[in-house]
């Protein structure tokens, strides 16, 4: 984990905040929306660049982790969210899609981090990725319709318009450039290594041009922070504790509960941040959501990796 990833939420925080300051700027702020979806898009291709899609069918030789990452992730995952969702935040729509996009996007990055802190299983999460990937990618438009169509804010066409040009593109462009470089393993290998940190610098800068975009908006509902952030907290604590049990009940050994726990907690709000920002341009309240949830996420996978330690 280099430094850059070590302070991540240090340097969204450091993002918005600049964001906010030039968005102070008449001459800035009026310019710096058409810069977000590029930058979303590099963002994503490069990503799904470096993503280990040939492990797929090494996640299918053990099909009862996989099974139930699967399960967790895609079926009691989005239910808890839903329940969360309305429990607190029923009243604000913005904040309930916002959450719930966030939860219903398993992490395909740094849940590996704190998988190989915690003594887990980290080849076993490595082959569960690709599978994250593609199943959300396909089912958090179903997802957003299913449990936020009736917010009013969730509109068919433009959401499908945004997956296709924020997540298929760029993942079929990042597949087709993966099958030009098969043949040369060592181009690639220093290839790979180059671009390692573009995804968060792309990020960082589109999280800086939408809040420079949008900004008075935050200070205008400033006290609805400390509301999304109860539910994100009570997501972790139950999550985990479910996690944990069903992996004692199925007899997996440390290595492996600790993996299951920690790619059914981790969440994915760079891709999250990315379908937020184009399907849901007018309602910025649901990008600083998914803003603030890696901001709480970060610190608490660290302290649950400690934890798993210590039960160990």
């Amino acid at each position: 984990m280099n430094l850059f990833e070590k302070l991540y939420s240090l340097v969204i925080l450091i993002a918005v905040v600049i964001g906010l300051l030039l968005g102070k700027l008449d001459v800035v702020s009026g310019r710096t929306e058409a810069f977000i979806v590029p930058l979303l898009v590099a963002m994503l291709y490069i990503t799904f660049l470096q993503l280990p899609v040939e492990n797929i069918r090494s996640s299918l030789k053990n099909l009862r982790f996989t099974s139930l990452a699967l399960l967790i992730n895609f079926i009691w995952v989005p239910i808890l969210a839903w329940l969360l969702a309305l429990a607190f935040l029923s009243n604000h729509p913005a904040l309930y899609i916002g959450f719930i996009m966030l939860m219903v996007t398993p992490c395909t990055d740094w849940y590996l981090i704190f998988t190989s802190i915690a003594r887990g299983n980290v080849a076993l999460s490595t082959a569960i990725l690709p599978l994250n990937l593609i199943l959300q990618i396909l089912l958090l438009p179903v997802f957003l319709l299913l449990f936020g169509g009736t917010t009013g804010v969730v509109e068919w066409s433009f959401l499908l318009e945004s997956v296709l040009l924020i997540l298929l593109i760029p993942f079929i462009g990042a597949l087709f450039t993966k099958a030009l470089l098969r043949k040369k393993q060592h181009i690639t290998e220093s290839f790979f290594s180059s671009i390692s940190l573009l995804p968060m610098i792309f990020l960082s800068l589109a999280i800086v041009a939408m809040f420079s975009a949008h900004g008075q908006l935050l200070f205008n509902h400033i006290d609805l922070l400390w509301k999304i952030t109860i539910p994100i907290l009570c997501f972790f604590v139950i999550n985990f504790m479910i996690g944990q049990k069903i992996g004692k009940a199925m007899n997996l050994c440390y290595a492996d509960r600790a993996s299951l726990s920690l790619t059914t907690l981790a969440r994915n709000s760079p891709i999250a941040l990315a379908i937020a920002m184009t399907a849901f341009p007018d309602e910025p309240l649901i990008a600083l959501t998914l803003v603030i949830g890696p901001l709480l996420e970060l610190p608490i996978l660290a302290l649950i990796s400690q934890v798993l330690l210590l039960r160990k």
